[in-house]
């Protein structure tokens, strides 16, 4: 019946090779991954050198030229909040030798702050969750407020004098401020840079009054009196900092806000490859040397299977999306 059907629909040459393609794509996909990997795989960082995401994507890129045998370069490929990059990976081959190592902001929200992308978010293949990091308050050494309370008090008090630098538009950054704006009714102006690494810098040099930013790097600065951090922006205290409040603790409920960073491949990437870069990925993160790095950078590891981090990346783009359309931030 299938044979009678094809050539009523596919009649002559074309047919057969329409017939051949669908009949022998899955065992080239199978041949491909069975094969995977057989070359060095780039990881694509879409932030500068440096910061955060940059260090977990170095530890985890290591991470699988051990389980793999092939080298794992690292790329950054900086601009555009993380678009440049996301295209690059985008629009390379579909065969997993090219990966988006990001924070939310090119897999999530940028969707909601560019007009156009050249690139559909959606389509990335979501491979493995690298890292999850709790975001803290943190403000220049002769700030003047010692107490979160103090800071809203300053604010309202000062209205559009205070600023924040974030690690550019649309990043965990910017919008954790935006929410703690809209939450304690202050004005805050925006100062985006283009990375961790020179927005604290900035907030170093006294540029920049505060930033909501990652535990990880700005802990050794709260620690020797080179920043303060004021608030931990977790449901819960940080071991770490176990003398440090929440934020809602501190007077400002429902300003909840961590940041992660993530492992993509480009859309139509055979769940096979898929499957062998999450499973290496995950032994990686779960080896006794990758726990015991990210425990001295104050990181905890990430891991977990695709379609968990789909269904994560799924809930946080709806989230922060309502963040953005309630602090009315505009598309570029």
């Amino acid at each position: 019946m299938v044979r009678f059907l094809w050539r009523r629909a596919m009649p002559g040459p074309l047919g057969l090779l329409v017939l051949l393609g669908i009949t022998t794509a899955p065992a080239t996909a199978r041949a491909q991954a069975a094969d995977f990997p057989d070359r060095p795989i780039r990881m694509i960082v879409s932030m500068p050198a440096g910061g955060g995401v940059d260090t977990v994507s170095r530890l985890l890129a290591e991470g699988l030229r051990k389980e793999f045998g092939q080298p794992v370069p690292v790329e950054n490929k900086t601009g555009a909040g993380g678009n440049i990059a996301a295209e690059a990976v985008f629009n390379a081959p579909p065969d997993g030798y090219a990966l988006l190592a990001s924070p939310p902001a090119p897999i999530t929200t940028n969707a909601f702050l560019y007009k156009a992308l050249s690139y559909d978010p959606a389509q990335l293949r979501p491979v493995v969750m690298m890292a999850r990091l709790p975001n803290v308050l943190l403000v220049r050494a002769d700030f003047p407020a010692k107490t979160v309370a103090e800071l809203v008090a300053y604010a309202k008090t000062h209205p559009g004098r205070l600023n924040y630098a974030s690690q550019g538009i649309g990043t965990t950054s910017h919008l954790t401020a935006a929410l703690f704006a809209t939450i304690t009714g202050t004005q805050l102006v925006h100062v985006p840079y283009k990375g961790t690494a020179p927005a604290l810098n900035d907030v170093l040099a006294g540029n920049v009054d505060l930033m909501f930013t990652e535990l990880a790097t700005s802990m050794q600065l709260h620690q020797s009196g080179k920043a303060r951090i004021l608030a931990v922006a977790t449901r819960e205290r940080v071991p770490a900092l176990p003398d440090i409040p929440t934020l809602a603790e501190a007077g400002v409920p429902g300003c909840e806000s961590s940041t992660w960073s993530a492992l993509t491949a480009p859309p139509k990437t055979p769940d096979a490859v898929v499957g062998k870069l999450n499973e290496a990925a995950n032994k990686a993160l779960q080896s006794p040397e990758m726990i015991e790095r990210f425990e001295k950078l104050d990181l905890s590891p990430g891991g977990g299977t695709p379609a968990a981090m789909a269904a994560f990346v799924a809930a946080e783009t709806r989230r922060w999306g309502e963040v953005i359309r309630a602090a009315g931030i505009q598309p570029e």
